[in-house]
């Protein structure tokens, strides 16, 4: 399925909390549903973007942000088990999402963390993929996603663009659907090894 990158969106600034939630939710879904004859130009400019930033290999990575990543790992291992996050508080907000260059797996956004100021520690969003044995329900745990809405929403400024272990955030870019923002985001596969880098948007050696 050729689909937009799926982004999520947490309000800053401007809408209030039942509609910064509602466009989190339906943004995760929309931006993994979409199909190409949505994607607009602003895409191609986030792909050129997310190329770049996985460009770094994931060995390079990991021996750079080693201790960090290592932390962040071990923290985020209990939600191995789907069945955690649930209960914290994460819920599945699209399908297994995959494109031409890699996949990402299902969304589990917090609703509560995705209105927080952006914490190294606490993502909103847990990535999970299929099992290997094949069971529809089964979810192996990936990567997780940070994201965070422009102040000003304008797609020429960047003066609030956030950054996490020396990585700045992609974008900004437009919202995948008229209700999302313009918005940063950025990626870190934790438990799947990622060829693209361990910062890049999509992992080729995740499928649906």
């Amino acid at each position: 399925m050729r689909v937009t990158r799926p982004t999520l969106v947490r309000g800053r600034r401007g809408p209030g909390r039942a509609a910064v939630t509602r466009l989190a939710v339906v943004g995760a879904c929309a931006t993994a549903a979409v199909t190409s004859t949505m994607i607009g130009p602003s895409a191609s400019a986030h792909d050129s973007a997310g190329s770049t930033s996985g460009s770094t290999s994931a060995s390079a990575a990991h021996a750079r942000d080693g201790a960090p990543l290592a932390a962040l790992k071990k923290s985020l291992s209990p939600y191995r088990d789907v069945d955690r996050a649930l209960a914290d508080g994460f819920i599945p907000v699209s399908p297994c999402t995959e494109s031409p260059d890699g996949g990402m797996g299902y969304h589990y956004l917090n609703p509560a963390r995705a209105m927080a100021p952006v914490d190294p520690t606490k993502p909103a969003i847990l990535l999970y993929g299929p099992t290997a044995d094949g069971d529809p329900d089964g979810r192996r745990l990936i990567g997780a996603e940070w994201f965070q809405a422009d102040a000003d929403q304008q797609l020429g400024t960047d003066d609030d663009r956030p950054s996490l272990w020396g990585r700045p955030f992609e974008g900004p870019m437009p919202g995948h659907d008229p209700q999302m923002p313009v918005h940063y985001d950025l990626h870190v596969w934790l438990f799947d090894s990622n060829p693209a880098g361990v910062f890049a948007s999509w992992n080729p050696s995740v499928s649906c």
